[in-house]
């Protein structure tokens, strides 16, 4: 059971997290052509950032908001 404030709060976190290491790997891609190994640091950071976030989602889907009595 998790406080409504403390889930929106994740799903701000896990929105950042996913678009922050799309963004991340889209730039490493770009810089792949002109520095090659600060284009995979770039894109293997980007990537787990993302992944982060796409097993945060499955972590809030478990989660259950607690019941206002």
């Amino acid at each position: 059971m998790a406080a409504a404030r403390t889930l929106q709060r994740l799903q701000k976190i896990i929105w950042a997290l996913i678009y922050g290491g799309l963004l991340t790997l889209v730039l490493g891609i770009a810089t792949a052509r002109t520095d090659a190994a600060t284009g995979w640091v770039l894109m293997v950071g980007g990537g787990v950032v993302a992944t982060v976030g796409v097993v945060l989602i499955a972590v809030r889907a478990r989660l259950k908001a607690d019941s206002q009595s």
